[in-house]
């Protein structure tokens, strides 16, 4: 019986190139020390014309089952040797790529919790070809010395090192942002100032919030509310009490309908008691 690194290695080999339907299974390893490789399941990206336009037919190979550690930066040295890797894109689920700008690397970061699909993008379309290739070759090595992927303890002290924000480099950012922020409120000020009262080509004219009252956020209108219901309350109670006589004549009415009800109580209350009175008969 051969031994047991020659059955891994045939084991290896039978599954390297078997994967579930229009697929090719990729052997990698992340470091020499791994026994088990682990596989990617890479097929050309077919999509319609200009239905996905980051990600071109012919020339992107689409891969599942890309582990969490496994970056841009890994894929592209892994599959630099099929030809030129013009991008690389890992998202969460398939789908059509979209360009999105990184605005900042303390507000827009997101946590990794599963398995990928990665989109590569050669320069031409001989590099998808070749990348299904692999299939034939051992367990390509994606970790080396100049390049080392890191993978458990390491990378969560790696992770927690990087969620560590500086100070001084979080506030210069955010000042650059607000800076930027008024720089573009204040034109859009000066425009909306320049077009107000402006008929169009149609003869409309755009009808803005500015003015007597402009629109407020809906906290700061509704405490408006409320500060006018306050005062409309108040200026009815002095108007109530204008006069130094008409507050004591309010009193004066005020004491007398009191004696009157205490009188009613009285006579009511000895009414009752009247009636309370034993009847045998």
């Amino acid at each position: 019986a051969p031994p047991r690194a020659e059955k891994m290695a045939a084991a290896t080999g039978r599954a390297a190139g078997a994967g579930p339907a229009g697929y090719t299974a990729l052997a990698v390893k992340f470091a020499e020390r791994q026994r088990s490789p682990h596989c990617l399941l890479v097929k050309e990206h077919q999509v319609r014309e200009g239905a996905d336009t980051a990600h071109p037919p012919r020339r992107t190979l689409f891969v599942l089952n890309v582990p969490p550690y496994c970056g841009p930066d890994s894929l592209s040295r892994l599959f630099s040797r099929c030809g030129r890797v013009q991008s690389v894109d890992i998202c969460d689920k398939p789908g059509p790529g979209e360009k999105k700008d990184k605005l900042s690397k303390f507000f827009d970061h997101k946590t990794v919790k599963g398995f990928q699909v990665a989109y590569v993008v050669f320069r031409k379309p001989a590099g998808v070809q070749a990348a299904k290739a692999l299939s034939q070759e051992g367990p390509l090595l994606i970790s080396t010395e100049s390049h080392p992927v890191k993978t458990g303890i390491s990378k969560w002290i790696a992770s927690y090192e990087a969620s560590i924000v500086d100070p001084k480099e979080l506030k210069a950012e955010v000042d650059a942002y607000m800076q930027d922020y008024d720089k573009r409120m204040a034109e859009e000020e000066a425009k909306a100032a320049k077009e107000e009262g402006v008929p169009d080509e149609e003869g409309w004219v755009k009808v803005t919030r500015k003015g007597r009252k402009p629109g407020l956020p809906r906290t700061e209108a509704a405490n408006l509310r409320v500060l006018e219901k306050e005062k409309q309350k108040r200026a009815r109670k002095e108007l109530l009490n204008f006069y130094a006589w008409q507050h004591r004549e309010s009193k004066r009415e005020h004491i007398a309908q009191l004696r009157k009800k205490f009188e009613e109580d009285k006579q009511r209350i000895a009414l009752m008691r009247a009636q309370r009175k034993f009847r045998p008969y």
